[in-house]
């Protein structure tokens, strides 16, 4: 079995006397989709910067692609889309790819059929030789996402690659963290768009006050179902693990001799776990 994509132990980052990030442990696995959820202020940011070697933890360790956190030639292979960039608007869509291809140590034919294929998949074709400055919010946003797949990383972070787009360009995104999955690069994923997360992640983890809460598959214990039941008593809400568990339910009610009137199964929405998780003491962010 392969090392995992990333790999924490107890990490921690303290800003003065305040914790931003207090011992996250977790483990991503490689081609995996990993959803990072929680309320603003709960550490995710600054996580996925001690990741990427942007800052030096305070406490623990960890490894990224089989080297430790920070390592600088590991970067290389990993790709980013910051929740607030900054682009050089001055530049064209082109120029800017092929800008942040030659930090990458790319050059000649090889980047610009690279810059050519990431401008077709983000639909930016007719764009590419405007300047940024004249982009729209959700050009903006595909530009970067291109950006953050020009070395071809085997390791992705993607802070809020969806804000800004309309539902056209979410899905463009969605595609192509389906098609990252399926080449096996893994995709680490920071969202408050929880349909989005929900349609597109394998396995997520969430966080509050900086430590990791609760983690959960999709599509495992995420298909766990409420079922409301009408009795003579009134109504009442209960968990099972799936639809073929309703029929026992309701003959066991029935033989301690409930009038059962009426069953409603409802699958429990990411929401409903994020509710949940976060508890009732969490503000808006």
């Amino acid at each position: 079995m392969s090392a995992p994509a990333i790999r924490t132990d107890r990490l921690e980052k303290w800003f003065g006397t305040t914790p931003a990030v207090a011992g996250v442990s977790l483990s991503v696995g490689r081609g995996e989709i990993f959803g990072f959820l929680g309320p603003n202020g709960a550490g995710k940011s600054t996580t996925i910067k001690m990741l990427l070697g942007l800052i030096a933890p305070s406490g623990g360790g960890g490894a990224v692609l089989d080297a430790p956190i920070g390592d600088r030639a590991t970067r290389a292979r990993i790709g980013f889309l910051p929740e607030h960039f900054r682009f050089h608007d001055c530049l064209t869509g082109r120029e800017f790819l092929r800008f942040h291809g030659r930090l990458y140590g790319l050059k000649g034919s090889g980047l610009e059929m690279r810059i050519d294929r990431l401008l077709a998949r983000v639909d930016l074709v007719d764009a590419a030789e405007r300047p940024l400055r004249g982009y729209s919010k959700g050009m903006l946003q595909r530009a970067g996402l291109a950006q953050a797949l020009l070395n071809d990383p085997d390791l992705v972070f993607l802070d809020e690659p969806t804000s800004g787009l309309d539902p056209l360009g979410r899905l463009l995104v969605r595609d192509i963290m389906a098609e990252l999955r399926e080449a096996g690069t893994t995709v680490f994923l920071n969202s408050h768009l929880l349909g989005e997360v929900e349609a597109t992640c394998d396995r997520v983890a969430f966080v509050k006050q900086g430590g990791i809460v609760h983690e959960m598959a999709l599509g495992a214990g995420h298909e766990q179902l409420e079922v409301v039941v009408r009795t003579d008593s009134g109504c009442t809400t209960t968990r099972v693990a799936s639809e073929a568990a309703i029929p026992d339910l309701v003959r066991c009610l029935v033989a301690r001799g409930v009038a059962v009137y009426a069953v409603e199964p409802r699958r429990r929405s990411l929401e409903d776990w994020f509710l949940d998780v976060m508890g009732d003491d969490q503000r808006p962010g």
